[in-house]
């Protein structure tokens, strides 16, 4: 029975490892180039550094912040610039899960029923649930290592872009790497295995397959995720000497200004994060020098006001990972029990 899977999907099996070829074609000499870059600015151990610091100091004149502080944001915001457009095209890989589920999980049974194949195996001494086990344990093991080839070659390529920008907990960033990547796979070939075995026709099954994985994978991401865990609080004064850390990696989900008594004054937890304090509302960057307007507008808020974020700081992001790739593997678990009970009272 294995050999027949084999024989089956080999061609399957070739148009991965073809695909990873070529996606190693391009994040090697490219990842390469960054990695060198990134060593060469000195951003190695500046930005490891300054990524454990939760606040920075800031002030009206630049020359009052710190000068490692400044100097490693000055060379990760030129190295962002120079090879964000390169990290951009990496959002492609977004649908890589989803064309696993397309063209591997939908036609799996789907083409064996609407070819009678499956029949003439079931006549030869193979039982439905054997059947069903080695073709869905044989390529779900097959497409899990071919994504965590794909999850471990991109996490390596995207690792100097996540350092110098801090936005590896931002959709759809997140999406691309860690342990992610398998569990999305893993349930695209599921749910496309499920659809295959419920509508018996291949171009059905594929429909499906698309439709699911969008409405499942989408609202976890945007909605689900943010509620994994509570976010916590930080507050610092609107017009103080420190913000804020934007290389530390933390998810900030929303920030406001506070007046001494509590009260919201701008912004608020689901509006626009402010940054490092009200000059931005106020709109004069921070690191300029005082004027009349910047300061008649911080009196507005009056003494004691401060800024407050919801955030989940860095160090989540693993335990993110790992609930959302859980979560996605249950699913797949739980499609392909229903894939198997299907074919052994449904499918004649």
């Amino acid at each position: 029975m294995i050999w027949l899977v084999w024989r089956q999907h080999r061609k399957q099996a070739l148009f991965a490892l073809l695909g990873l070829a070529a996606l190693a074609a391009f994040m090697v000499p490219t990842g390469m180039q960054m990695h060198g870059a990134f060593e060469r600015a000195g951003l190695d151990d500046c930005l490891r550094a300054a990524a454990g610091v939760e606040f920075v100091r800031v002030g009206p004149n630049p020359e009052q912040a710190s000068d490692q502080a400044r100097r490693c944001h000055e060379l990760a915001e030129r190295f962002a610039g120079r090879y964000g457009r390169l990290g951009t095209v990496g959002i492609l890989l977004w649908f890589l899960p989803l064309f696993a589920g397309l063209f591997w999980g939908a036609p799996l049974v789907a083409r064996e029923v609407e070819h009678g194949t499956h029949r003439l195996v079931w006549t030869q001494g193979v039982s439905r649930r054997r059947w069903a086990l080695v073709k869905f344990g044989l390529v779900g093991a097959g497409m899990v290592l071919a994504a965590a080839c794909y999850a471990l070659l991109v996490t390596w390529w995207r690792a100097p872009l996540d350092l110098a920008t801090g936005q590896r907990f931002l959709w759809p960033l997140f999406d691309l790497e860690g342990l992610v990547p398998v569990g999305y796979a893993l349930f695209a070939v599921a749910l496309g295995v499920f659809a295959g075995v419920l509508t018996r026709r291949t171009l059905p099954a594929m429909a499906i397959t698309l439709v699911g994985f969008l409405a499942i994978r989408l609202p976890v991401g945007l909605l689900a995720r943010p509620r994994f865990l509570a976010p916590l609080e930080r507050t610092f004064p609107v017009a103080g000497t420190t913000a804020p850390n934007q290389l530390s990696g933390d998810w900030i989900l929303g920030a406001g200004i506070h007046d001494a008594q509590g009260t919201l004054r701008s912004g608020g937890t689901s509006g626009a994060t402010f940054g490092d304090s009200a000059q931005a509302v106020c709109g004069t960057p921070p690191g300029t020098p005082p004027d009349p307007l910047l300061q008649q507008c911080l009196a507005n808020y009056g003494p004691g006001s401060y800024n407050q974020e919801l955030i989940h700081p860095a160090e989540r992001f693993w335990l993110f990972q790992g609930i959302e790739t859980a979560l996605f593997v249950a699913l797949a678990v739980l499609l392909l029990l229903a894939a198997v009970y299907w074919v052994r009272r449904r499918i004649s």
